[in-house]
């Protein structure tokens, strides 16, 4: 009876692993090793080859998650979008590396559209679609019908859970304000002027950190929370909206909560002491996958870990239950380690 259950199980979790659309996924995996992998990445140009998928599989992730900026297409032109999308997901080794895993994804302001973009994009819901015919959503699932590409999944591991959290910070995100510093590109927004994720996505997300019991809640970011002094797109444009999610993860008490980030076309982990948080908040960042920003020579961040790295890369989660510890990595070509950062979370 065991074994029987055992193969049921097994072929459950495969089944799932293909895209599930529910706004949970419910998988058992047999344990093969000590860690559940999560991999992830942003920036990838479809006109560069992208030399890290047979390196990124070499860790047996379970899910990939598309960062943002999965593809440049700056344009109003949904057909050249289409075309775009269509060249990055017909790369024979994407299509390899993706088999028998789950994917998410959201986007950034390449993908979305319009370089540095926001709610003012006249074709984001016509986007919005292409985007989620590039993760795999059926034509008939409910994401399909709101506005915004925001989900949540949930994995079970053996009685383990991991829930991902995946924001948009394009779709409802207001105006900028430029900078006067000529070497900045933008500067904080007046106090409480302006939203990155709108209203009724706020909404979904006190409610998905609320209702989550799982171990661990990992929250997707297309652009950095924690990095807010560099004068580019973060969430520091909007500082209000920092400590309203800062605040959220507190009253939540989502346990070993984490955001992983892209967009800045360098690697860094970045870490700050939250008032009435037990833990770090961690903001991860990974990025890019073909491309980087190869004259990076520094920046100013207080919460900043370790060496920057502007070599391409990937990102690594690797979730061991047993100690209550993520160990998060940026790895690059040769899945050489580049970086590496131990949380280890309470276990209540």
């Amino acid at each position: 009876m065991k074994k029987i259950l055992f193969i049921f199980g097994f072929l459950a979790f495969i089944g799932c692993k293909t895209q599930d659309t529910k706004s949970t996924i419910i998988t058992e995996k047999p344990v093969q090793n000590t860690f559940f992998t999560v991999a992830f990445g942003s920036c990838d140009n479809q006109k560069i080859k992208n030399e890290l998928w047979s390196a990124i599989d070499e860790n047996h992730p379970s899910v990939w998650i598309w960062g943002g900026d999965n593809v440049y297409s700056d344009t109003e032109d949904m057909q050249v979008l289409k075309k775009n999308y269509e060249i990055q997901k017909q790369d024979a080794e994407y299509l390899k590396f993706i088999k028998n895993k789950i994917v998410l994804g959201t986007w950034d302001d390449h993908d979305f559209g319009a370089n540095d973009g926001g709610e003012e994009y006249p074709f984001k819901r016509e986007s919005q679609q292409l985007l989620l015919d590039f993760i795999g959503i059926p034509k008939s699932d409910p994401e399909r019908k709101k506005d915004g590409v925001y989900t949540a999944k949930t994995i079970v591991v053996n009685g383990n859970k991991v829930k991902i959290i995946v924001l948009d910070s394009r779709f409802f995100r207001t105006k900028l304000t430029k900078a006067t510093d000529s070497k900045k590109r933008f500067e904080p927004n007046k106090y409480g002027e302006g939203t990155v994720l709108g209203n009724a996505q706020w909404k979904w997300l006190e409610k998905e950190l609320q209702t989550s019991d799982a171990q661990f809640n990992v929250i997707v970011s297309s652009i950095q929370f924690l990095s807010d002094k560099h004068g580019f797109e973060a969430w520091g444009n909007f500082p209000h909206e920092i400590e309203k999610l800062e605040q959220l993860i507190v009253s939540t008490k989502a346990k070993g909560t984490f955001i992983i980030s892209g967009d800045r076309h360098i690697a860094t982990f970045s870490s700050k002491k939250i008032s009435g948080l037990s833990y770090p908040l961690i903001d991860f960042t990974s990025s890019g996958l073909t491309h980087t920003y190869a004259s990076f020579s520094g920046e100013e961040n207080p919460y900043v870990k370790g060496e920057v790295i502007k070599d391409i890369n990937f990102g690594l989660l690797k979730f061991d239950f047993k100690n209550n510890k993520v160990i998060m990595e940026i790895r690059g070509k040769q899945n050489k380690l580049l970086q590496e950062h131990v949380q280890i979370y309470p276990e209540k």
